[in-house]
């Protein structure tokens, strides 16, 4: 009697201290015959009136766990709760699927509702949705097999910034967010105020009076770390920032946000050449890591993406994906100054047949369509453009001896177009200052930036990653509000 009690007992104990497994270790385990434990939403639930199938699925992958529960052996009305959406626990043992499909399944012996969805409301329902109607419930689409494979790439792409760059002794410099100074002095920059919007307080001349706001002047959010980062390198030698940055471009296009990420270094001693290697190895790291820890969930992009250019004409489909990652990790890039591109571009059949939308000659921007046309149809890798005429680009770029061109590179990208700018710095403290007087840049007000020209200046170089465009890139969505949890549009700050 007392072996049988203390067997009961030993049983329960067990049954209390059980611990919750992820259904990523289960299924990669493949160990059968054990009693587990699970949590995780419903994906989808069918079956009879006799045995419920239930798909359940914790975000630890993309693959679900399929769940076996006998009617019989669950009190009435439980299992009418477990809907698509509801959140669960199960326990029961693990065993070799009999169906097709997968290879493992849980025989429920018990089931806890945690919390349940009710199928006429939740909008997350088992059937294919438009991704605008995900957007308008961005705070529930992570919970489709699309969005959770972006945002468990997203994860693995960030984290891959930070071990290639702690690998290479670079230093994570925090730079501000709010700031005084615009890097790009391009003026699009959000402001930062404490005053009154409605009656600010005024200076002589009718202005609205700064200096009594909170941080005794105009102040605006970010939109880049790289002045900042720029002191940091100057006295740590290299250093990367990776944080939100801010742009007041009333753009409604695929590839623009208001708010978005950008990873920026910033390397003492590196000119040009230097910065360009640099940013190659960066990418081939990232997009080698993609390939080798993220395959299920490129492998589901993948096939979504195969079955989205199903009815696109053949010389307008997206190369694969998977085959696009390796075309960038194993191709060499190219090295091509923009008199060069545009020199190409020029003798292009699109540009004789006039089927570029923007125009092409030397000294305007390129365009999306042109970078994409030297990647995928001229060159086929990979491309780095540099040397772009000065009147296009910022003030800080280190000028070329022909007083035309400035030291800049932009590296270039299948079916992305530029996916990192950059450029060595300008150094030289006379050149830098006359530069900014020419494009009314107040000297005064950057007279902290000069400082590093003014005490033992250095060549320097660094470059921007748009964080967003490049995961983008890895996961294939064709709009950039797909792959930042959520999207700051126009006119748009749900969530």
């Amino acid at each position: 009697m007392l072996a049988k009690f203390l067997n009961q007992y030993l049983i329960s104990a067990k049954g209390c201290t059980m611990k919750r497994e992820k259904i990523k270790s289960i299924l990669s385990s493949s160990e059968t015959g054990k009693e587990i434990l699970v949590k995780g939403w419903v994906r989808t639930k069918r079956g009879s009136k006799n045995v419920n199938f239930i798909a359940l699925n914790d975000g630890s992958t993309i693959h679900n766990l399929q769940v076996v529960a006998d009617v019989e052996n669950f009190e009435e009305g439980l299992l009418r709760s477990v809907t698509t959406g509801a959140a669960v626990s199960v326990s029961g043992k693990l065993q070799q699927s009999q169906g097709t499909g997968q290879n493992l399944e849980l025989i429920a012996e018990k089931i806890e509702v945690f919390g349940e969805a009710d199928p006429d409301k939740y909008p997350i329902q088992p059937k294919r949705h438009t991704l605008e109607f995900l957007r308008e419930n961005a705070h529930l689409r992570f919970r489709t097999n699309t969005f959770s494979a972006v945002f468990r790439i997203r994860h693995a792409m960030a984290f891959a910034i930070h071990k290639y760059f702690n690998e290479k002794g670079f230093y994570y410099l925090h730079t501000p967010i709010i700031t005084a100074s615009d890097a790009e002095g391009a003026g699009q920059m959000f402001r930062v105020s404490t005053l009154d919007p409605v009656t600010p307080p005024l200076d002589d001349k009718g202005n609205i009076d700064y200096s009594e706001d909170f941080f005794g002047k105009a102040t605006n959010l970010t939109v880049s770390g790289q002045l900042e980062g720029e002191l940091g390198a100057t006295a740590l030698g290299e250093i990367y920032t990776f944080g939100p940055t801010f742009r007041a471009e009333n753009s409604n296009t695929t590839r623009h946000l208001a708010e978005f990420w950008m990873v920026e270094p910033e390397m003492a001693f590196y000119d040009l050449a230097d910065n360009m290697d640099l940013a190659e190895e960066f990418l081939k790291y990232l997009t080698k890591y993609a390939l080798e820890n993220c395959q299920d969930d490129l492998q589901f992009l993948a096939k979504r993406l195969q079955e989205e250019e199903k009815s696109k004409p053949q010389d307008q489909k997206a190369m694969d994906l998977i085959e696009k990652l390796q075309f960038v990790a194993d191709n060499d890039f190219i090295k091509c100054t923009y008199t060069e591109a545009i020199n190409i571009l020029s003798n292009s059949k699109p540009f004789k047949k006039k089927k570029f939308q923007f125009p092409v000659e030397w000294g305007v921007d390129l365009q999306s369509e042109h970078e994409r046309y030297l990647v995928e149809k001229h060159f086929k890798c990979p491309v780095i453009l540099i040397d772009y005429p000065k009147e296009i680009k910022a003030f800080y770029m280190k000028q070329n001896e022909d007083n035309k061109t400035v030291g800049a590179m932009d590296v270039l990208f299948p079916q992305i177009g530029e996916i990192i700018g950059g450029s060595q710095r300008e150094e030289n403290l006379d050149k830098l200052v006359a530069r900014m007087k020419e494009m009314d840049i107040p000297a005064e007000e950057m007279d902290w930036y000069l400082d590093t020209r003014r005490y033992g200046t250095v060549p320097h170089s660094g470059f921007g990653l748009g964080f967003e465009r490049f995961v983008q890139f890895v996961t294939g969505m064709g709009n950039i509000r797909d792959v930042i949890p959520f999207a700051r549009t126009p006119k748009n700050a749900e969530f």
